[in-house]
C-alpha cells in the first residue's frame, strides 16, 4: 500500500516540485545534461544480447566495491553483460574509467515509477543486485512487477538507522519485501534486516574486503628500492593530522636501536604533505617531500609520499604497516589492503570503522593492535628485530585477506540460484 500511495503521488509532484529541483541540481553541474535521457529512463544504448546483470550502488566507494564481483560475474558466465549504475557524475567518471571490457555504466533513474518502469522495461536484466541500503520505492517496486530477481549485497543497517526504521517497520517490511534475499555485512546486519522484514537474510562476509589489488607503478618501485638500499624502513599510511608528528617522536626513538632507520609517511590527505615536513623538521629530523621529487637519500630520516594514486606502491615495497586514522578517534583506515599484499599489519586503539573486520582478523592473530605510541615503538622493534616473526605476521595477515575473498564465491552460488 505505501509504494502505491508514494508512486501517486510522485508521479503528481514531479512536474510541480521536483522538476524545479533537478532542474537547479542540472545548472550546478550535478546532472550529466549530455546523458539526462538515462536518468527519465530513456537511454540511447541497445540492450545487449544474452545474460544483462544490474549491479546499482550509490556513491564512488560502492561503486568501487562492485570491481571484483563484476569480474567474478564476467568470468563464470563468458557470453553475460553487467550494467552498472551510479547516481552521482563523480561515480560516473570512476566507473567509465574502470569497469572492465562487457561492463557498461548507466545513471540511475530518477525515482518516479514512469521512469523506473521504462527504465526496467528497456533494460530487462536477468538479475539486479542492489550495493546500498537506501531504498528507492519507485525503482524497486518496478524491478519486483518484472519478477526480476533481486538480491540486496553487502546491506548494512547502523544502530541510528534500525531504531528509526523500527519506528515505520510497515514501510520497511514492505521495500525488503522487494528483495528475494538480502545479504548483510555482518550477522549483526543480517539479523537487523531480518527483524525489520527481510524475507531471506543471510551473512556472506563484507564484499568491500574482497577489492582488486592496488595499481603499481613498477618502475617507480625499482627507483623507490634502489634508493633505499639495504637500510631498514617501514610504512605508516594514510595517517591524519597529530598522528605524522607522533609517528616521528617513534623513530626518534628507534633511532637510538637503529641509526640507519628510514620511515616513510603516506598521509590521507597528501595536500598536507609542507605542512606535515615543517612539523616533522621541529624535530631535528630531515625530510623529503615526494610531491617535490626529493630522493631518499643517506640524510633522510622520514620520507613523506605526499602523492595520490601511488599507496599499492608502499604497501608493496613495505613489510610492516602502520594504518593512520587509528591514534587518533577518527575510527581507523582500511588495513585489509596492506594485509592483501603480504604485509604485517599494526593499527592504533581507535579502528571503530571496523569494528567487524578487526573482530575477524584478531581471531586470526592477523592484526596487531596497539594502545600507544610506545607499544607501537616496541612492536615495531620486534618486528625489525626479528626476521621469523616478521615472517609469520605478514602470512597470518595475507591468509586472513585471502580467506576473506570467500564472500565472491559465496555470493555467486546465490545468483546461479536463478539461472
Amino acid at each position: 500500500m505505501f509504494i502505491k500511495i508514494y508512486n501517486t503521488l510522485i508521479t503528481i509532484l514531479y512536474p510541480l516540485v521536483i522538476q524545479r529541483y533537478v532542474e537547479k541540481r542540472k545548472q550546478k553541474g550535478k546532472e550529466d545534461i549530455a546523458r539526462f535521457n538515462e536518468r527519465i529512463g530513456r537511454p540511447k544504448l541497445p540492450r545487449p544480447e544474452g545474460k544483462l546483470f544490474w549491479l546499482h550502488g550509490a556513491s564512488v566507494g560502492e561503486s568501487i566495491s562492485m570491481l571484483p564481483l563484476i569480474n567474478k560475474i564476467l568470468e563464470t558466465y563468458p557470453d553475460s553483460h553487467v550494467m552498472v549504475t551510479t547516481g552521482t557524475v563523480t561515480s560516473a567518471d570512476v566507473m567509465q574509467k574502470r569497469l572492465p571490457e562487457r561492463a557498461f555504466h548507466q545513471f540511475i533513474p530518477i525515482d518516479n515509477p514512469i521512469f523506473t518502469t521504462r527504465f526496467v522495461k528497456h533494460w530487462h536484466p536477468d538479475v539486479a543486485l542492489w550495493f546500498e541500503s537506501e531504498f528507492w520505492p519507485a525503482v524497486l517496486s518496478s524491478i519486483k512487477r518484472k519478477n526480476i530477481p533481486l538480491i540486496l549485497i553487502n546491506g548494512r543497517i547502523s544502530n541510528k538507522t534500525f531504531k528509526r526504521w523500527q519506528q515505520f517497520d510497515f514501510i520497511c517490511k514492505e521495500l525488503l519485501g522487494c528483495f528475494n534475499l538480502c545479504l548483510g555485512q555482518s550477522e549483526e546486519d543480517a539479523y537487523r534486516l531480518k527483524v525489520l522484514g527481510a524475507k531471506e537474510t543471510l551473512c556472506l562476509g563484507n564484499i568491500k574486503y574482497a577489492g582488486l589489488p592496488l595499481p603499481i607503478d613498477e618502475e617507480a618501485k625499482k627507483v623507490i628500492l634502489k634508493q633505499i638500499g639495504n637500510r631498514k624502513f617501514w610504512l605508516a599510511s594514510s595517517t591524519h593530522e597529530d598522528e605524522e608528528v607522533r609517528i616521528a617522536k617513534v623513530h626518534k626513538r628507534l633511532m637510538e636501536k637503529f641509526p640507519d632507520l628510514l620511515t616513510i609517511i603516506a598521509p590521507r590527505h597528501p595536500n598536507r604533505g609542507e605542512e606535515i615536513a615543517n612539523e616533522i623538521q621541529k624535530l631535528d629530523l630531515n625530510t623529503a617531500l615526494r610531491s617535490k621529487g626529493e630522493k631518499i637519500t643517506s640524510e633522510t630520516n622520514i620520507y613523506i609520499a605526499d602523492t595520490i594514486g601511488e599507496m599499492g606502491l608502499w604497501y608493496d615495497i613495505a613489510n610492516i604497516v602502520f594504518i593512520g586514522g587509528s591514534l587518533i578517534p577518527h575510527g581507523g583506515q582500511n588495513f585489509i589492503e596492506p594485509s592483501r599484499v603480504r604485509d604485517a599489519v599494526i593499527v592504533g586503539p581507535h579502528m571503530h570503522n571496523f569494528t567487524d573486520a578487526m573482530s575477524r582478523a584478531k581471531k586470526a592473530d592477523a592484526v596487531m593492535q596497539v594502545t600507544d605510541t610506545l607499544e607501537l615503538q616496541e612492536i615495531v622493534t620486534q618486528l625489525l628485530e626479528n626476521e621469523n616473526l616478521l615472517e609469520a605476521k605478514r602470512s597470518l595477515a595475507y591468509n586472513w585477506a585471502v580467506s576473506e575473498t570467500k564472500v565472491l564465491d559465496g555470493i555467486m552460488d546465490k545468483i546461479k540460484v536463478y539461472f
